[in-house]
């Protein structure tokens, strides 16, 4: 706003317009005026209320650069955010997992490699979980704005270039991303489609009901990712190769020496509900993978009730597709999965449920699990 219009609203405001009569002389937003008046008034000697020259001044004072950023003066609260993006993850007894050693590059576009682990909270979560953490502090408080700034834009200090790589893509600028869609399977039986699912899966009334699928890397290795669609609760299902892979000729209809065959994906499901109670074991949503071919003794095993969504469709077990988004973090396309034992699962894992979710009123999926379970 230019001085010439801050005189003409001193003007009409001491022939005493309203804020809407001075907005529509002066083609501004009604909005724009009142927070003219409020913020630049006067000060507390001149009994007129607003001065243009007043208001001039108090606009220069506020536009002066560079302003120290927020992180930079409060040294708590960049710990705390740092904390939150980079913090090394821990497995479930408290022993910490450094994670593979990367080195970075700057770039945005390269070969697959290895990711950098880190509990990778989002700005929007480590934003909104500080009013969860510090409700009457006032000072822990960040928009996930500012964090994005101070990562990417070049002076903004405070927090480390290099730590891009602990965002949920890793790119070094932020730009948007594309997906991609599976095919369908023939042994999916009319009787199992996802459309005969019980109403209360698709509202996430009831807890119990998950979503499940693989993510894929270097020589066929996988591991098997289940969501419970109400809390976001996730577990991961460590699949080995099978002894033979990779030095014996694969057979047509002969076992899947890579460790996610349909034997493999149902003992591995089996096992990961066995320690679950019975109210968190209803139903189970998977794609139309082979690997899933023996859910029928999938569902006399463990009482699941099974079923597959639409060929090309994995909008509609969005929980899961999102959350494969979370782990490839951790587990990069390209990268071999195979190393990764049992007890990094568990800690990835734990690492994920401890992430607050907005979805959740930024509660933990682990928190969320509670209390439902409490509930029941």
């Amino acid at each position: 706003m230019s001085f010439a219009e801050r005189e003409e609203i001193a003007i009409l405001k001491a022939k005493g317009c309203g804020i809407r009569e001075i907005a529509r002389q002066t083609n501004r937003l009604p909005s724009t005026i009142s927070r003219e008046l409020r913020r630049n008034a006067a000060t507390r000697t001149d009994s007129s209320g607003y001065r243009a020259i007043n208001a001039q001044w108090h606009a220069d004072r506020r536009a002066k650069r560079p302003k120290v950023a927020k992180l930079t003066a409060n040294g708590t609260l960049r710990e705390y955010v740092q904390d939150r993006l980079s913090g090394q993850i821990t497995r479930p007894d408290g022993t910490a997992v450094p994670g593979p050693t990367v080195r970075f590059k700057g770039r945005r576009h390269g070969p697959r490699q290895d990711r950098r682990w880190g509990k990778a909270w989002s700005p929007e979560q480590i934003s909104n979980r500080l009013r969860v953490d510090f409700p009457d502090d006032e000072t822990m408080r960040i928009s996930h704005e500012a964090i994005y700034q101070a990562l990417f834009i070049h002076g903004r200090g405070a927090l480390r270039r290099e730590l891009v790589a602990c965002l949920r893509t890793g790119r070094a600028l932020r730009v948007p991303r594309a997906r991609t869609q599976g095919r369908g399977k023939k042994f999916v039986t009319p009787e199992v489609m996802i459309s005969e699912r019980p109403a209360e899966a698709e509202d996430r009334a009831v807890p119990g009901h998950w979503e499940g699928d693989l993510i894929i890397g270097l020589n066929k290795s996988a591991i098997g990712t289940l969501v419970e669609r109400t809390s976001r609760f996730t577990m991961l299902l460590h699949l080995p190769p099978m002894e033979g892979h990779g030095t014996i000729e694969p057979t047509k209809n002969g076992p899947a020496l890579a460790g996610h065959g349909a034997e493999a994906v149902r003992d591995a499901i089996a096992s990961s509900f066995s320690s679950l109670p019975e109210q968190l074991r209803r139903s189970l949503t998977w794609d139309q993978g082979a690997e899933l071919a023996q859910h029928v003794n999938l569902r006399i095993d463990t009482g699941l009730a099974i079923y597959f969504c639409d060929p090309h469709s994995p909008w509609q077990r969005g929980t899961n597709e999102n959350t494969n988004g979370l782990l490839r973090q951790y587990f990069p396309k390209g990268t071999d999965l195979t190393r990764h034992a049992p007890d990094d699962l568990a800690a990835v894992a734990a690492a994920l449920n401890g992430r607050p979710r907005k979805t959740l009123e930024w509660k933990t999926p682990a928190e969320a699990l509670e209390l439902l379970l409490q509930s029941a």
